[in-house]
């Protein structure tokens, strides 16, 4: 990628945004054409990504880029680029989106998922929030540096991942154990799930930058028990004893733990809010701010607990048949630093007639909100919306963060959007009619651009 003469570092200066019409036509075109490649991923190694991949390595190649296509099983593509930056000495910062979505039935939407049909300046289709427009962002403002000679001050490395909407054993989990030469230098990363605007209430425009996640548990439940007829007396009966724990670990109420990350949004959400709060009093009552942070609460609620949700069951084969065993499945999330708590619990809740076991399990992340790399990310957000405000949050769920954080890099969800209000951005994870207003993803290249230029 060629350089500018614009700088002593050879830096083009960083109010010149390389930004341009075409940058602007082309995120929403990306968008919308990634959309129609479908790569529904329905667990079990169901998908392929490979066209898609095919499709961002095209156009990075277009760039000047010579990215590297990287599979653990064929058709589950991996994208993999670095752009080198003016600054030998800096560290490398890694740029990732996923490029499987999950299953959708198009009987249930208003326009065909895989359409990416753009109508009344919004792109619609699976994949238009989680997340196809950031990777068509990441497109379209590495093009748009090869049009103008910008370099950034960091090595930038660019990662299209398949197999995050399963196990990343296919993408980053394949990636950080096998391909770790590829990151060699990346201290931070940012992906998905970060920098939206969520309306908390007339005139409060909050833009949620993630720094934590919590931790996967899926688990496996099994009971078992003495098989027989239906009409016999049974007082081990494999289902009863399953249906017992689960209602057990359905009704358990997990008590508060808060993470530095939480803590801090809880303060600055007090703080918008004109509620006066210690969060760190030994008697702070969060369940009592967040009954009083309105809209905001459903940013922080989640991720004040450990949680379980029965997921699924499976058990017997007839309906006069007593089986031997019941199965069920719980997704389970936890918090940095309440892992021991956490099987503790489970062990008390299923009891001495049912097992447990981690179906998946990926660690809990955290990373700090005052750092200068946090600093910059709201500086970029608030640039281009100087009335919103950016407050920190951690993700009730999980990214390929957690897999890339095993090379040592610390994540932050930072996939810029501005929305109008009505917009409900968490319906759109995994939703119903799922789409991203046109004007939203102009907005999140050029805050992504300014980002990845100061950073």
């Amino acid at each position: 990628m060629a350089n500018t003469n614009a700088t002593a570092q050879g830096q083009e200066p960083i109010d010149a945004s390389p930004v341009d019409a075409q940058a602007l036509d082309e995120v929403v075109t990306f968008t919308s054409e990634l959309i129609r490649i479908d790569t529904t991923n329905r667990g079990g190694g169901d998908c392929r990504e490979r066209p898609a991949a095919e499709y961002a390595a095209e156009r990075l190649a277009a760039a000047g880029l010579q990215p590297a296509m990287l599979e653990r099983t064929a058709g589950r593509t991996n994208v993999v680029a670095r752009i080198e930056g003016t600054d030998p000495t800096a560290p490398a910062l890694l740029v990732h989106g996923h490029l499987d979505v999950v299953p959708a039935e198009p009987d249930d939407w208003t326009v065909h998922p895989f359409s990416g049909e753009v109508r009344d300046s919004v792109v619609w289709g699976r994949g238009a929030v989680d997340m196809k427009n950031m990777d068509a962002m990441i497109l379209s403002v590495v093009r748009a540096w090869e049009r103008a000679g910008v370099r950034p001050r960091r090595d930038i490395v660019v990662a299209f991942t398949a197999d995050e909407e399963a196990s990343a054993e296919d993408g980053s989990g394949f990636l950080a154990e096998k391909h770790a030469d590829l990151f060699e230098g990346c201290t931070e990363g940012i992906s998905e799930s970060g920098a939206f605007s969520f309306h908390a209430g007339p005139g409060m425009t909050l833009y949620p930058i993630a720094a934590g996640e919590r931790g996967t548990a899926w688990l496996k439940l099994t009971a078992h028990g003495r098989a027989g007829h239906g009409s016999k007396v049974n007082r081990s009966n494999a289902v009863s004893r399953l249906a017992a724990a689960v209602a057990r670990i359905g009704d358990h109420r997990w008590p508060v733990r808060l993470t530095p990350t939480v803590r801090a949004a809880l303060a600055e959400l007090a703080r918008l809010h004109g509620v006066p709060a210690d969060v760190h009093a030994p008697d702070f009552d969060v369940d009592e701010l967040i009954g009083k942070l309105g809209p905001a609460a459903a940013l922080v609620e989640p991720t004040v607990r450990n949680s379980t949700n029965p997921t699924m069951l499976a058990a017997g084969y007839k309906i006069n048949v007593i089986p031997g065993h019941a199965t069920a499945y719980i997704d389970g999330r936890m918090l940095p630093g309440a892992e021991d708590e956490f099987a503790q619990t489970m062990d008390r809740l299923t009891g001495p007639d049912v097992e447990w076991e981690f179906d998946h399990r990926e660690v809990a992340l955290q990373a700090p909100v005052d750092s200068p790399t946090f600093a910059k990310l709201r500086e970029a957000v608030e640039r281009f919306d100087p009335d919103g405000h950016v407050v920190p949050y951690c993700m009730a769920g999980g990214t390929d963060a957690k897999q890339f954080s095993r090379l040592g890099i610390t994540g932050y969800g930072f996939s810029p959007l501005k929305l109008p209000a009505g917009y409900d951005y968490a319906a759109m994870f995994h939703g119903v009619d799922e789409r991203v207003p046109v004007e939203a993803l102009h907005f999140g290249v050029q805050v992504l651009d300014h980002y990845l230029r100061s950073a």
